[in-house]
């Protein structure tokens, strides 16, 4: 028998005021078998970090591959932002860029070595595409604290993001790489 996905809810106060969106978000997550927590954590934060109108995890979440772990479509259903989480490959980059406005990649794996294995592949505009990293201790501390029901905050001050999960309080300086 196939092992089914893992709810996780996160109730989550957002304040960014790098971008200038504050909200209270209500969030129902599920959790492939396949995925780590620390996968998991970032594609919450990811998803916090990208938050805006017509912003959805994709349905079939890590378990497809026609779609990025994050979308945002406009009130017609165009995709209009493509955000990938972990370690996408390049063709998936391409066409992720090909396919929306605007491309990006969170990740808690080491930095070089995806933009290393992107190095002279094809990438649909690969200049525009943001790619963002988080430190892995700050990834693992909070896929430490992470239960069924979280409760979150994260707030995001001069690229500085404090954590508070679950009663554990965390921070970290993300980093912004290029694609060359």
């Amino acid at each position: 028998m196939a092992i089914g996905a893992t709810m996780h809810t996160f109730e989550i106060q957002l304040a960014d005021v790098d971008r200038g969106v504050y909200g209270d978000l209500s969030l129902r997550v599920a959790q492939h078998p396949s995925e780590t927590d620390a996968y998991l954590v970032t594609r919450v934060l990811a998803y916090c970090l990208e938050y805006e109108d017509g912003i959805a995890f994709s349905a079939g979440g890590v378990s497809t591959g026609e779609e990025p772990a994050i979308l945002v479509k406009d009130l017609t259903g165009l995709i209009t932002a493509w955000i990938e989480v972990g370690a996408p490959d390049a063709q998936r980059l391409h066409l992720g860029s090909k396919r929306a406005d605007r491309t990006a990649v969170y990740t808690h794996r080491d930095p070089a070595k995806l933009l290393a294995s992107w190095r002279g592949k094809t990438i649909h505009q690969s200049q525009e595409i943001m790619v963002r990293s988080f430190d892995p201790k700050f990834i693992d501390a909070a896929a430490q604290a992470l239960t069924r029901r979280n409760a979150m905050s994260v707030s995001v001050t001069e690229g500085q993001i404090y954590l508070e999960l679950n009663g554990t309080n965390l921070e970290t300086q993300f980093s912004t790489h290029e694609i060359e």
